[in-house]
């Protein structure tokens, strides 16, 4: 693509782009002033839209900043896909609920609505997973994921299509607006063999990613690193989407499975550009330690609660006010020394070099105080260079100390 070309083309996304948000934003208005439930109103309307103009801006930038890398393209495409669908979301709801007949094609978007949105949960992640960083395969037999993720994503789509009622919420029971009546096998087929093949072929892709991540040095090891820490927390936010879901909060399944993938496009956009990307270590060692020492601290607090609920009342006759001042008091009192442990912990299981790097150092520093044998210090410090900072080649200049008159 031209520069010329890509200025149009950008332009043309970013102007597209704005008018969804604004539809958007105008029918949720709309449907919540004659109170549509169905919407989701305008606060998490325009929240949602300035997360997916962040997504827009950072592709477009991505995409100019490394034309021959589809990463860009791919953030750009959910950005705009997601808002899309939003838009027909708003608009259908309006057109079949808000104000029935007085807009047409309420039921082509609310089909519309669910359709955009499959590419979005499944191949743009996929997709992510298999091409980062450099926009290519990880060799030739990796096409076949390629393919498998296009093809599940397009059975999953026409099954819907053919679909001759919607499903989906807040579209159940809406009529397929195509006016056709294919046999139920055929659309059954198709969506039997689309949602689990796109599961597969995001799992496949994902297992790229840890093989490429595995094989990598260096400045692309750090890229994958990033987007592999974002990717940490989508099977949780997956499975919590999937329960609710079945649940029948629908919606907060809904918001839980998109948003899962939002660190994962936002990582893969900053790493592109190979930004400070050794800071990936920092993130992923604090994550680390903040989660361990908030699941511990949680379990001290309530086993001190528990616990003190009955030994107070026996003893005092305390209330339960009591016990929870004292519980709190003493988490207050544990968190920097339980921080301090769960942080040598984690360097010693997960970061083995620094924590041995630690340990010498501190073992040089008491011979430090304790050695007075210059010699001995000096190959000392040599040794203890060798062995945290592993250089190919160190030695050892002292100064010579100059008297009064200059001489050495």
């Amino acid at each position: 693509m031209s520069v010329r070309a890509g200025w149009i083309v950008r332009w043309m996304v970013s102007s597209v782009t704005v008018l969804l948000m604004l539809g958007q934003i105008y029918f949720s208005t709309l449907n919540r002033s004659a109170d549509a439930h169905r919407d989701s109103g305008i606060v998490v309307s325009v929240f949602l839209d300035l997360v997916l103009i962040g997504f827009v801006a950072l592709g477009l930038l991505v995409a100019s900043r490394r034309p021959g890398n589809p990463v860009g393209w791919i953030i750009t495409g959910v950005g705009v896909l997601t808002l899309a669908s939003n838009f027909a979301e708003s608009y259908a709801v309006y057109a079949l609920f808000t104000e029935p007949g007085r807009l047409p094609g309420g039921k082509t978007m609310a089909w519309l609505s669910t359709s955009m949105f499959i590419p979005v949960l499944f191949a743009a992640p996929a997709m992510l997973f298999l091409l980062f960083p450099d926009g290519n395969l990880l060799g030739r037999r990796w096409r076949l994921v390629f393919w498998l993720i296009i093809l599940t994503t397009c059975s999953t789509m026409i099954g819907g299509a053919l679909n001759p009622v919607l499903n989906d919420a807040p579209f159940k029971g809406v009529s397929n607006p195509l006016g056709i009546d294919p046999p139920r096998a055929l659309y059954e087929t198709l969506s039997n063999f689309g949602w689990p093949g796109m599961a597969a072929s995001l799992i496949l892709a994902a297992v790229a990613m840890i093989l490429r991540l595995r094989r990598s040095r260096g400045v692309e090891r750090q890229q994958l690193k990033w987007i592999a820490a974002a990717a940490a927390i989508l099977p949780l936010a997956s499975a919590a989407g999937v329960f609710s879901y079945y649940l029948g909060y629908e919606t907060a399944g809904g918001f839980i499975s998109t948003f899962a993938f939002v660190p994962i496009i936002f990582a893969a956009g900053y790493a592109v550009f190979r930004y400070r990307l050794y800071d990936i270590d920092f993130i992923i060692n604090r994550a680390l330690v903040y989660g361990a020492l908030t699941v511990t601290l949680i379990l001290v607090y309530a086993g001190c609660v528990v616990s003190l609920q009955y030994v107070f009342p026996a003893l005092t006759g305390g209330s339960s006010q009591l016990v929870i001042v004292v519980s709190t008091l003493a988490i207050a009192a544990l968190f920097n020394p339980l921080r301090r442990r769960v942080q040598v912990t984690i360097d010693r299981l997960f970061y083995r070099r620094k924590y041995d790097a630690k340990k010498i150092l501190e073992a040089y520093s008491v011979t430090l105080r304790n050695d007075m044998d210059l010699s001995a210090l000096n190959s000392g410090l040599l040794s203890t260079v060798r062995d945290t900072m592993q250089p190919e080649h160190v030695s050892f200049w002292l100064a010579p100390v100059r008297g009064k008159e200059g001489n050495d």
